[in-house]
């Protein structure tokens, strides 16, 4: 691991992980923006005023569910990390093994945001008091995010 060293890692705290979802959330917003203005051009307004009383159409399927799932999941069985996670410099390892979280981990992982969601945040918010810096999500799927900063050379 490129985390400190094996026996004490350097984990990834609550700030870092707020900020790298912040630049996550700008990725996918810029992505669904782009793509939606060229299905729907000038339209899109109405596209996005419409989501308010039309009820869910494949598009808003595509865009709010499965674009996430693929993105996140994705980013992180191929790369330990998502954008975001990669322009602050973490990664996501298996908490036991240090190496990287397997795929059944990673899809273990994102359906553990839900939980962590829904009592109004707690299970994010869980990161700033957990010693390991793991949110529930992260214990559900027995990963944790660690820095994934080079060392320096002396």
């Amino acid at each position: 691991m490129n985390d400190g060293d094996a026996a004490n890692p350097r984990y990834g705290g609550f700030w870092i992980r707020l900020g790298a979802i912040i630049l996550d959330s700008v990725v996918l917003f810029g992505v669904t923006f782009l793509t939606v203005r060229l299905l729907y051009g000038q339209g899109y307004l109405e596209w996005a005023m419409e989501g308010a009383t039309e009820g869910m159409t494949r598009e808003r399927l595509f865009f709010n569910w499965a674009l996430p799932a693929v993105y996140y999941v994705g980013f992180w069985i191929l790369k330990s990390a998502t954008i975001g996670k990669m322009l602050v410099k973490v990664k996501i390892v298996n908490a036991k093994t240090g190496e990287p979280a397997s795929p059944l981990q990673c899809v273990v992982r994102y359906l553990g945001y839900f939980v962590s969601a829904l009592p109004l945040g707690l299970g994010f918010i869980w990161v700033a008091f957990d010693k390991r810096k793991q949110g529930w999500h992260d214990k559900i799927a027995r990963t944790l995010v660690v820095s994934s900063a080079r060392p320096l050379p002396y």
